[in-house]
C-alpha cells in the first residue's frame, strides 16, 4: 500500500486558488478513480475534485470553507501499488472533463443500495447515495428522506439548497406519514385544528438574520465572495478609463421589428437586438485587433480568436459564459447561442467549458433599463462594452428637422495599460457605423 496526495487542481484560466465548499467523502471511505471527493468554488466556476486514484481515504487535510492555492494538498489516499497512475491533470487552457463533469470518464456508479427497515409497513425504500456532510446533517435534523428530494446540482446531485427548498415547501403527505410511523413521541393534548405536523426548519448559514436593531444580516455566499474578489482585483490592478458614444439604431429597430415574429416562428427562439450588437462588435474587433487583447504582466497577448463573454444573471449571482468565434457566426447563430447559454446558466448546468477563453466582454445593461454605466473590466481582458437601453429621442436630422429616432449609448471601459483613447474611439466609431447602416453593411440575419 502507498499513500498518494491529491492536490487542488487549476480549474480555469488565471485561476490561482479554490475553496473547499464541502467534502463528499470521509476518512475510511473507499473511492474509485474519478469519483468526486469534494465540491470547490473558484472565481470562475463551481466544480468537483475527482479522485486521482482508487483506494481508501486516509486523511482530509483541508477543512470545509478553507481556501487553498492551486497545487496545495487537500487529502491523501491509500492506494494499491497498481493504482499509482494519477488521473489526467487539468491544464490552464483546457480543463479536464473529468473535473468538469465529475464522472464522464470515471467508472459508472453502482446501483443504489436499498436498505430494508425493520418496520413491515409499506413505505418507500431509501436509497443510499453520495451526499455532502451539510446535506446529510440538514436532512437528519429535519427527518428528510433524501430519496424524495429532487437534485439540481451537477449530475442531479442533491445540494443543501435543494433540501432547504424541500423543507420550505413542506414534506409530501407520504413522507409525513412515514415520519409518524418511525417515531412515537408523547404529544400534549391538541385541539383537532391544531393537529397539523409542520417540519422544524433549522436556520442555515445561508439564511438572512434579523438583528435586535431591525437590521438584516445577509450571509455572503461563496459565489458572491468570488465575484467580489475578482472585482476588487480588477479595480485595483487595472487603470480604468471610460468613453461613451451615442448610436442611432432606428434602421436596426425597424429591420428587426419586420422579421422578429417570422424568425421566432421559424427558429423557435427570439431574435434579440443583442445578437446584432455582438456581430457588430466582432467585426470591429477584427479591424482593431489590439482591443481583443489580454494583459500578461510582461507582455500583451493579442488574441487570434474573437470569443465574446456575455453577462447572464441569476437571482443571486452573475455568470459570464463565452460565445466562441463570434466573427464566424451569423446573427442567427449568435442569437441561438445567447438563448442556449442563458438557459444553461439559469438551469444551473454551467460547466467550465462554457466560461473559458473569453477575449472581450459585452454586457447587456440595457436589458434592465440602464442608459449609462461604467463596467469593471473582466480581468485580464483589455476592455468591456456596456450596451445600454434603446431609447426613443427627438433628434435633429437633415435640413435641421427634428424627428423621433431610436438612440442607444455604447459605454466602453478600457485598460489604459494596453489601450488609449485614439484606438478605442476608432473602434467605437466602427461599431456605430455598422449599427447605423444595417442594410449598407449587409448585416444579414442568416
Amino acid at each position: 500500500m502507498t499513500i498518494q496526495n491529491i492536490t487542488m487542481p487549476q480549474l480555469g484560466e488565471s485561476v490561482t486558488e479554490g475553496k473547499i465548499d464541502s467534502w463528499l467523502v470521509k476518512v475510511g471511505d473507499k473511492v474509485n478513480k474519478y469519483d468526486p471527493i469534494a465540491e470547490v468554488t473558484t472565481d470562475k466556476v463551481n466544480a468537483e475534485i475527482p479522485s486521482s486514484f482508487t483506494g481508501i481515504v486516509k486523511e482530509l487535510i483541508a477543512i470545509e470553507g478553507e481556501t487553498l492555492p492551486v497545487g496545495a494538498i487537500v487529502c491523501s489516499i491509500e492506494v494499491e501499488g497498481a493504482e499509482l497512475q494519477p488521473a489526467p491533470v487539468a491544464s490552464d487552457s483546457n480543463v479536464s472533463s473529468a473535473i468538469l463533469n465529475a464522472g464522464v470518464q470515471r467508472q459508472q456508479p453502482q446501483p443504489p443500495v436499498v436498505v430494508e427497515t425493520p418496520d413491515k409497513s409499506e413505505r418507500p425504500k431509501r436509497a443510499v447515495g453520495r451526499f455532502s456532510p451539510a446535506v446529510l446533517l440538514l436532512a437528519s435534523q429535519n427527518d428528510i428522506d433524501l430519496a424524495h428530494v429532487q437534485g439540481t446540482g451537477l449530475e442531479n446531485r442533491i445540494t443543501r439548497k435543494d433540501v432547504e427548498a424541500y423543507i420550505a415547501a413542506g414534506k409530501p403527505e407520504r413522507q409525513v406519514a412515514e415520519s409518524s410511523q418511525l417515531q412515537v413521541v408523547e404529544q400534549p393534548q391538541l385541539n383537532e385544528s391544531e393537529k397539523v405536523s409542520v417540519p422544524k426548519v433549522t436556520p442555515s448559514r445561508t439564511e438572512s438574520v434579523l438583528t435586535a436593531s431591525g437590521d438584516i444580516e445577509i450571509p455572503v455566499t461563496s459565489v458572491r465572495k468570488a465575484i467580489a474578489k475578482n472585482m476588487v482585483r480588477s479595480s485595483l490592478e487595472i487603470p480604468h478609463a471610460w468613453m461613451m458614444m451615442e448610436v442611432d439604431v432606428t434602421e436596426l429597430v425597424e429591420y428587426r421589428d419586420r422579421i422578429k415574429s417570422e424568425f421566432k416562428q421559424k427558429e423557435g427562439f427570439n431574435l434579440t437586438y443583442f445578437a446584432f450588437f455582438l456581430k457588430a462588435v466582432s467585426q470591429a474587433l477584427k479591424e482593431y485587433p489590439l482591443i481583443n487583447s489580454v494583459w500578461a504582466e510582461d507582455k500583451i497577448i493579442q488574441k487570434k480568436d474573437i470569443n465574446l463573454s456575455i453577462a447572464v444573471a441569476t437571482d443571486d449571482a452573475l455568470f459570464v459564459p463565452v460565445i466562441k468565434n463570434v466573427d464566424e457566426k451569423s446573427i442567427k447563430g449568435i442569437a441561438k447561442e445567447i438563448h442556449e447559454l442563458s438557459t444553461i446558466v439559469r438551469n444551473g448546468k454551467l460547466k467550465m467549458e462554457h466560461i473559458q477563453g473569453g477575449t472581450f466582454t459585452v454586457n447587456n445593461t440595457g436589458s434592465f433599463g440602464s442608459i449609462q454605466s461604467m463596467g469593471i473590466i473582466n480581468y485580464p481582458q483589455a476592455a468591456i462594452l456596456q450596451v445600454e437601453s434603446i431609447v426613443k429621442k427627438p433628434v435633429i436630422v437633415q435640413g435641421n428637422m427634428i424627428a423621433p429616432r431610436h438612440i442607444v449609448n455604447l459605454c466602453l471601459s478600457l485598460d489604459h495599460r494596453i489601450l488609449d483613447g485614439l484606438i478605442c474611439g476608432k473602434f467605437l466609431s466602427r461599431v456605430k457605423e455598422l449599427l447605423e447602416n444595417v442594410d449598407k453593411q449587409k448585416m444579414s440575419v442568416y
